[in-house]
């Protein structure tokens, strides 16, 4: 029997329904129709389902729809800021006035996206002091908080997303004193907050969507009310932001900036304890020491780095003094909030270091990034699908799609690694006429990626000549900022069409810019792989430096390479060339964004087309007409108007 919102849905998409009546020129796709009932059928009866959904299916319309008429309280987590304001700030309100729904709407964001009033009025108060640069972004900053209504660091313009200013006023748990604050009524996390749990449609991201669960887990304060449907928008992130949730991290400048919290309680108000002051400070020059050391050797794998004695030595010793300072901050419980505050922080990272330089769990990679000043900690473990599974058991509908999940037709890797039961499955291509409209180059005689002198001369020569053919109009993603680095420079003397390089502004001032200009060339990293819709003639031509391979340095996949090894199994195949496929699906999405575009994929990689496993890209990426002719290439593009 045909359920009611079956039928509502069915209507809602058909040639007289209320689509056709509101968007121009709308016509009924097969494929968005597909999608949107197993969708409804989903919801209906709270099964799982996953769906990869080519461009153009139209997949957001086909799961807000039977979401909004379902009535039910529906979380929409996506996997980048840009989907999540898009869907906000756009699709959902244009969807809720063609259906005549009224339900309350939330957008929330992780704490860090949002404006502190607290740290920003401590950071100006300490000015005098400060790198001009940063204090000049501070005012910037300080400008734009007096006409904010929401706080949104997103919305915020005036300065880059690389700002050093950024970090000291952004809202964090670690510098929050809650209600003991003076912006309290006015906190913009805590506004967002209760603006969420009390909505019908919540729109968030896999980040905050996975912290939320795994506080409910362990009894602790919750951010998002329990739903009825749970939708991720671009699944193919959650397994690898999955690793970091159910792994542990710690930054050093946290513990930095204790020690120097704990100092200034100290002068403040507690000047009869100066062992505070004392052990803090002796506490500071460990770490400082501890950073030194480790920045000199640069080894980003804890395991190796335990075979250094003196290292090991003065690590075991820095966590020693810690526990020391601990043990004299208890004979001081109840003097002060803020000291009170600061010890239960000590607490926390204190355990954290202790369980770093254990390193007892062989079933996770230990690591460290290294910042500018400071270090991430970081314990991920090499599986995540025995937890996630225990996350998605709960008796609600979960939906999972993504323009990019399947591997060789497959999408079994991507239900593995989420450890998730009895799902439907739907593969759908997109409507796009891509044997037409789209033409993919493999240039010939290129030398192999590993030649880096002539394949860096012959990769700038390909776009040199593209760019030229598109009249700018052109995207460049790159597998590392090194290459960007050196491409960069060099394209600057032989084109002349503008250049706009990730790190010149943030990302949303040079999307806007380039689409300002009409014939740009955009350079840039992983950011601009994927969420990023440019259509029509602005984006002609998408250049790829080469197949984007995980580095076989990354202590996440060393390790993860290890454990499948020792299982009998090969980790190029299990790991790497999978990871490999998705991220390649994802540049390539940036070409083809509507029925009318036309373009030009360049890959600069001769192994897509020598080696055996370049079978597997070709037979995941989109049906495009192929070429080894870069005149042919260049001839296509001259012809785009």
């Amino acid at each position: 029997m045909t359920s009611k919102l079956t039928q509502q849905v069915a209507a809602a998409f058909s040639n007289d329904g209320v689509l056709a009546q509101s968007i121009k020129g709308y016509s009924c796709r097969d494929v968005q129709v597909t999608m949107a009932k197993a969708v409804t059928e989903s919801i209906s009866s709270c099964n799982n389902l996953v769906v990869e959904a080519g461009t153009g299916v139209g997949k957001t319309f086909a799961y807000l729809i039977p979401a909004l008429l379902s009535g039910k309280q529906v979380i929409v987590s996506t996997g980048s800021k840009n989907l999540q304001e898009q869907l906000f700030y756009k699709d959902l309100p244009a969807l809720l006035s063609m259906l005549e729904l009224t339900p309350k709407v939330a957008l929330l964001k992780g704490r860090n996206n949002y404006l502190c009033q607290h740290l920003m009025a401590k950071e100006l108060s300490g000015a005098s002091s400060m790198d001009p640069q940063v204090l000049d972004d501070l005012l910037r900053i300080n400008q734009w908080a007096g006409q904010t209504t929401d706080g949104d660091i997103g919305g915020l313009t005036s300065v880059t997303e690389s700002s050093q200013a950024l970090p000291l006023i952004v809202s964090a748990k670690e510098t929050c004193i809650g209600q003991r604050c003076d912006h309290y009524d006015d906190c913009f996390t805590r506004k967002a907050r209760n603006r969420a749990m009390d909505a019908r449609v919540i729109v968030v991201n896999h980040h905050l969507f996975l912290a939320d669960r795994i506080l409910k887990e362990t009894g602790f304060a919750e951010l998002l009310p329990d739903s009825d449907v749970v939708i991720f928008d671009e699944a193919h992130l959650l397994p690898d932001i999955a690793v970091t949730y159910f792994g542990q991290q710690c930054s050093t400048r946290q513990l930095s900036d204790l020690f120097d919290k704990l100092i200034e309680i100290y002068r403040l108000e507690l000047r009869d304890a100066k062992q505070i002051e004392l052990l803090s400070a002796r506490c500071a020059a460990m770490l400082n020491e501890w950073h030194q050391m480790l920045f000199n050797i640069g080894d980003t794998d804890w395991r190796r780095l335990l075979a250094n004695k003196a290292l090991s030595v003065l690590s075991w010793g820095l966590l020693k003094e810690i526990k020391v300072l601990q043990q004299l901050l208890l004979g001081h419980v109840g003097r002060s909030d803020n000291l009170d505050d600061e010890i239960e922080k000590l607490q926390v990272l204190a355990n954290k270091l202790e369980l770093f330089f254990l390193c007892e769990n062989n079933q996770a990679a230990y690591s460290i990034d290294y910042g500018h000043r400071y270090l991430v900690l970081r314990i991920a473990p090499i599986d995540v699908a025995k937890e996630c599974r225990k996350l998605f058991e709960s008796n609600l509908a979960w939906i999972f799609t993504s323009a990019t999940l399947q591997i060789n037709r497959d999408l079994s890797l991507f239900t593995r690694q989420l450890g998730l039961g009895k799902c439907q499955e739907i593969l759908l291509e997109s409507p796009f006429d891509y044997q037409n409209n789209a033409l993919f180059c493999v240039p010939r005689h290129l030398a192999s990626v590993n030649n880096h002198h002539v394949a860096l001369n012959q990769f700038v020569d390909v776009c040199v000549k593209a760019i030229n053919a598109a009249k700018g109009r052109t995207f460049i993603l790159f597998t590392s900022h090194r290459m960007l680095n050196l491409v960069a420079p060099a394209l600057q003397r032989r084109v002349s069409y503008p250049l706009l390089v990730q790190g010149q502004a943030n990302k949303q001032s040079l999307l806007k810019k380039y689409r300002q200009l009409g014939n740009a060339v955009l350079l840039g990293t992983g950011a601009f792989w994927e969420g990023v819709d440019v259509r029509g003639r602005l984006l002609s031509c998408v250049i790829i430096d080469k197949l984007p391979f995980v580095s076989p340095d990354d202590n996440l996949f060393r390790a993860r390479s290890e454990s499948i090894e020792r299982e009998g199994k090969d980790a190029f195949s299990e790991i790497s060339l999978p990871q490999a496929v998705i991220t390649l699906n994802q540049g390539v999405g940036r070409l083809i964004r509507d029925e009318k575009d036309k373009g030009v994929l360049i890959l600069c990689d001769n192994r897509i087309v020598n080696k055996p496993y370049g079978q597997a890209f070709l037979n995941s990426l989109p049906p495009m007409s192929r070429t080894r002719d870069l005149d042919k290439a260049t001839d296509f593009l001259a012809k785009i108007k």
